[in-house]
């Protein structure tokens, strides 16, 4: 059996110890790798302002449409874990061409479906492709640039982490208002070619080891594949079907457990396993991956919940939800780069837990929303998010990745990213859940004191029907029935916003044990990978 944790020769090999540099060759490669990171996670946002408009372009319902997401989502976390194995199997440079090419392609291909299973199909292949750019380009800042440099190359990765999903929304958006939304799949061609003509210059030709494929982990490879699929199926499906009321998502909750348990068993017995958990036994790279998982849940929960008040609560279009939600991003372009020279002066631990704090401010001050609470409104909070979010990755990775060895470097990676798309999953369904539910709860509560008995409900139906008298009801017993049917929307709206508010708080609640965990972490001098 191979050890598919050794990184291949071909993916980058790893400056000498005592070079304080890497040469242009080495960070042109690592740039190229960035750009497919960064596309790679832009394609998990980019249509999430646009899926009313996608939903009517390909003919379906808006209960399905979410898995115009969620299918390039579960290719993705499948297919990160692979990576190490099959960058090994196939040469990292012949790999990582193939993908570039083959992620853009299937992204043209969305453009052309009018169905929605095959677009779940080409979203699907779009994100098992694009999903390998992720780790590929984590791995080569570990690995082709020395200790000193590691932390600039994070922060570029770091910026792709957190810059491409807010700004996806803002993407899709502007070309589905102005172009149409066949148009954002078109938008990884040219990156795409550009990442490709730079990787083939600058990374070396290795053989393919097509004899390992006889030695893979094929078992834990099975059983990662079908418990990560039906978990991501439950986490979409859940809300809608009202989770283990339904068979389905019952009898799909148990397969995701035996799966994902029977891996997990397979990935500790064996000698050389597909995915090296054991490397969360190390203090700072369990308690690192831990709060990436809590990050990971606020950075995709507030990119899928502030769409969806904008959207629900303010009726505004995809462009207008863009244009909010880049104000989370553009900030970051200024404040990331500084980020490497911050952690040569203090603590990554506490410029990490100051980030996580400030993204947690961000996240409560949306916690008292209004009917007035519009895209203006969001503008500081959003501010403020772009502030605390520059101030995240970048340490917590360095943190987390400190004392990895060299040779886990590339396991490292695809264990952290998996885990992080996971978190995001996790916690999107989660907070959809926790929206509905709270919803509900405030509808109840507000709906018990909306009775005939009091003043203020008789005047306001009075008001509401006198309105409707003098804009072209006559019969008064029409205006009443109108006045009560407005009654109710209102108080479903008022409730909705409630439910967004204890949403927000609950994104802040994550990130505050995220920043207290943090600081459980030990002091690393490292950047990366590479302590021992």
């Amino acid at each position: 059996m191979t050890n598919v944790t050794t990184l291949p020769t071909s993916a980058a090999i790893p400056v000498s110890a005592g070079s304080q540099k890497a040469g242009a060759k080495e960070w042109i490669a690592v740039l190229a790798g960035m750009i497919g990171a960064f596309m790679a996670i832009l394609n998990i946002q980019i249509t999430n302002a646009s899926l009313l408009d996608i939903e009517g372009g390909i003919g379906t319902g808006v209960d399905n449409g979410a898995w115009i997401s969620t299918s390039y989502l579960i290719g993705e976390i499948i297919v990160i874990p692979l990576t190490a194995y099959f960058s090994s199997v196939f040469s990292f440079r012949r790999y990582i061409l193939v993908n570039t090419i083959l992620f853009p392609l299937f992204s043209m291909a969305c453009a052309f479906t009018h169905d929605l299973n095959s677009m779940i199909a080409m979203r699907g292949l779009q994100g098992f492709a694009g999903g390998i750019l992720i780790p590929m380009a984590f791995t080569m800042v570990l690995t082709k640039l020395p200790k000193p440099q590691q932390p600039i190359g994070l922060a570029i990765f770091a910026l792709s982490v957190t810059f491409a999903p807010a700004i996806g929304p803002t993407i899709g958006g502007y070309l589905t208002e102005n172009y149409g939304w066949q148009t954002i799949f078109f938008i990884n061609t040219i990156p795409s070619a550009i990442m490709a003509v730079a990787l083939a210059a600058t990374l070396d030709k290795q053989p393919m080891r097509l004899d390992l494929l006889r030695e893979g982990d094929w078992a834990g490879i099975f059983t990662m594949a079908i418990g990560l699929a039906a978990l991501q199926t439950v986490l979409e499906e859940g809300n809608k079907d009202d989770w283990f009321s339904s068979p389905f998502i019952l009898k799909l909750s148990v397969v995701a457990f035996v799966f994902l348990a029977a891996f997990i068993w397979i990935e500790l017995t064996v000698e050389k396993p597909l995915v090296k958990l054991r490397l969360l036994k190390q203090r700072n790279f369990g308690i690192g991956v831990a709060v990436n998982v809590l990050v990971g849940v606020a950075l995709f929960g507030t990119v899928y919940i502030l769409p969806q008040y904008l959207g629900q609560v303010q009726r505004y279009n995809a462009q207008e939800i863009g244009n909010v939600l880049a104000w989370t991003g553009l900030p970051q372009l200024l404040l990331i780069p500084l980020v490497p020279i911050m952690m040569k002066r203090f603590d990554a631990r506490y410029i990490g837990f100051l980030g996580i704090s400030i993204f947690a401010i961000s996240c409560f001050m949306n916690v008292m929303l209004s009917p007035d609470n519009g895209g203006d409104q969001f503008w500081i909070p959003n501010i403020v998010r772009a502030i605390g979010q520059a101030l995240v990755l970048t340490p917590i990775t360095a943190i987390t990745t400190g004392s990895i060895a060299q040779a886990d470097a590339a396991a490292a990676s695809g264990l952290t990213n998996m885990l992080r798309n996971l978190g995001g999953a996790v916690g999107t369904a989660t907070l959809g859940t926790v929206l509905t539910k709270r919803e509900q709860f405030h509808s109840n509560i507000i709906g018990q004191s909306i009775t005939a008995s009091r003043d203020e409900v008789r005047q306001r139906l009075d008001q509401l029907t006198g309105y409707f008298q003098a804009h072209g009801v006559s019969d008064h017993a029409k205006a009443t029935g109108q006045a009560v049917v407005t009654l109710g929307r209102i108080v479903k709206r008022q409730a909705l916003i409630m439910g967004f508010s204890d949403t927000f708080a609950v994104i802040g609640v994550v990130l505050a044990i995220a920043a207290v965990a943090l600081l459980l972490t030990k002091r690393t001098s490292g950047g990366g990978a590479g302590a021992h």
